[in-house]
Order: C-alpha cells, then structure tokens, then sequence
C-alpha cells in the first residue's frame, strides 16, 4: 500500500461510518420488476388495494365485491359480496377484523379476517365513502366520504357511527400515526388535514404547494413524514408534527396511491398513466432521492405493499384503443389482472 494512500485509510473509513445509517443499509433495489400477472378478468373498475401480512393476503376492491388473493399462492382464495362500489379496505389485526368502504350503498361492510366471512353491515356514513382506515389509538374505523366532505367515525365494537368530523374539502387517502393522530389529503384544496383521533376534530390544516391535487398518501411513522402524491407529478413531503414542507420529488403521471417500505425505507409511488412506479429514498429524514423509475403498465395506478416480502401488488387492466365520452380510455374486456412487482 501507498504511503498516501495508507494515510488517507483511517480518514475514509471514518466518514464511511459517519454516513447516515439509512443510506449504507437500506439502500432499495434498483433492479425491481414485474415478476408476475396474475390474471382475474371480469367486468367493473377498481381501486384500493391492502394487504393482510399476518394471513398474506392481498385485498382488491372490484366493483361491487373484494377478491381476496393469496400471494403466496398466487391465487384468488376467496371474495367478499355485496360491498356496492366499494373503494377501500382497512385492517385491524388486533380486531381480526376487516373492513370495506361501500361507496354506492354509503355503509361499510365488516368482516372476520380468518374466515373471510361477513359479519355486519354499518350504515350511515357520509355520502360516497371513499378512504377507509382503522386508527389503532382509538380503535375507530373512520371512512373519508368524498361527496360530503365528511369523516364518520365508526366504533366496531358496537358496528355503528358515533361521530362525523367536517372536513376543509374533498377528502383523498388518508393514514394513521398510531399515536392518536389521523391524517387526509384535500384533494380540491391542495391540502392536508391533521385529526385528533380522541376528540373527533380537525386540529391543522396545512398547504401541499406546489403540489397539486392530491391522492395517494403513505407515512413513515418512525420519522414522523408524511408523503403524499398529486396529479402535477410530484411527490410532498411533510413534517407530520408541524406541517412543514421537507422536500418536493419527481414522479410520473397519474399517480393514485404510494406506500412507505420502513425496512428500506423508500416511498413507491405508482403512476397509473406513465405506467410506471417512481421509488423515492429517504436517505435521512431531511434528504430524499428518486433511486429508480420501474416499468409497470399504463392503468396500474394502486397498489399495495407485502412488508415481508418487499414485493409491490398493482391493479392494472390493458387500455383500448377507444375513449370514453370523458376522455379515458376504454379497456379491454376479461384484462384485469394483479402485477407482482419485486428483486427477481
């Protein structure tokens, strides 16, 4: 070894230890691909996906029903009827109950994790309930209801709504800290709401600019970020204590849901029109950085994360030639299909 080089050694080694922990450690994969589709086909569209890691089951809300797929399997296990124009499912492990926001019919369907069964109906919740999520502080579900720009707090233990909480605007996703606090993203506002789980009430509103029209929304709980995705392709960052803006990242186009891998602790953010998944690092909780754009397929625009695995699920359905009268495409009939996405 060089004189020089035998020198500079001790000094290396020493900022290679001072670097963050995140970065040496958790670095994700940049070699993430679909590995799989698991066709379904049927009629009707989609929307959220959750998944169950104790049971490894993949939730996917379709139409008027939930399909229930085993991912270890990788097949359909089972489905859960009569949930009319439902759009999302939330879990409750310590509950061993699930849940499924009923659009259409303005009610939640409640059902037994390990049977699949259902074993309630709860109805009256605000208009088109849309979001769904369980807060583990208080052990209320709470649905985020997208025409009355409402949230009903709903108690399982008495499978009735005991609260409705006014919100600033047209509620998006939303998530749990686990620590009493609930957080939604305003679609039509640009904004972000903070909500005290024990009271009831709306305690911040904060602004997503430059952000625009907000989605998906996924938050690191150990640092206390919050990273919500919007239509102008861009993914905020926020501090979930004060509201304060941490950093603005580059995503694709169409983006509807994002999910925060604490292991590697990377955002993914699916972008149903570019077609593609934009993985974000949080290096530390001050810096972040586009680490891969991976290839999916135009329409996957949700998804949902196996925390053991790593692996990324998306629905996705292949888009026509034709539009609709509102612009969209139409798809083509039988294609819906569940993307696997992960290190091959």
């Amino acid at each position: 070894m060089q004189p020089l080089l035998r020198a500079m050694l001790p000094v290396t080694l020493l900022a290679a230890a001072l670097l963050p922990l995140t970065i040496q450690a958790t670095t994700p994969h940049t070699d993430y691909k679909v590995l799989s589709k698991l066709a379904l086909g049927g009629p009707g569209g989609w929307d959220y996906l959750s998944f169950d890691a104790q049971r490894h089951h993949l939730f996917v809300s379709r139409g008027d029903h939930v399909l229930v797929i085993d991912v270890d399997r990788h097949k359909q296990v089972g489905s859960i009827a009569d949930t009319q124009g439902v759009h999302g499912i939330a879990i409750a492990q310590d509950l061993k109950r699930g849940f499924t926001s009923d659009g259409k019919s303005a009610s939640v369907t409640v059902f037994d994790l390990d049977t699949l069964q259902t074993v309630a109906t709860v109805s009256g919740t605000g208009e088109k309930p849309d979001a769904i999520v369980y807060d583990p502080a208080s052990h209320h579900v709470l649905t985020f209801n997208g025409k009355s720009g409402t949230a009903s707090v709903i108690d399982p233990a008495k499978n009735a709504v005991i609260a409705s909480i006014a919100l600033p605007g047209k509620p998006e996703f939303a998530v749990a800290d686990g620590a009493g606090h609930v957080y939604v993203n305003i679609e039509d506002k640009a904004e972000l709401a903070q909500i005290d789980s024990a009271s009831n009430k709306v305690l911040h509103t904060w602004s997503l600019a430059p952000c625009e029209s907000p989605s998906g929304l996924a938050i690191d709980r150990t640092h206390h970020r919050l990273f919500s995705v919007c239509d102008n392709q861009k993914m905020a960052v926020l501090d979930a204590d004060n509201g304060q803006l941490v950093a603005t990242m580059p995503i694709g186009d169409g983006p509807d849901a994002v999910v925060f891998d604490d292991a590697t602790a990377t955002a993914y953010s699916s972008n149903g029109e570019s077609g593609t998944i934009t993985a974000v690092h949080e290096d530390d909780p001050t810096h972040f950085r586009v680490t891969a754009t991976i290839p999916t397929q135009p329409s996957a625009r949700t998804l949902a994360l196996d925390p053991r695995s790593h692996r990324l699920y998306l629905s996705a359905a292949q888009w026509d030639k034709t539009k609709q009268a509102n612009g969209r495409p139409n798809l083509v009939p039988g294609s819906f299909a569940i993307l696997t996405v992960g290190q091959p």
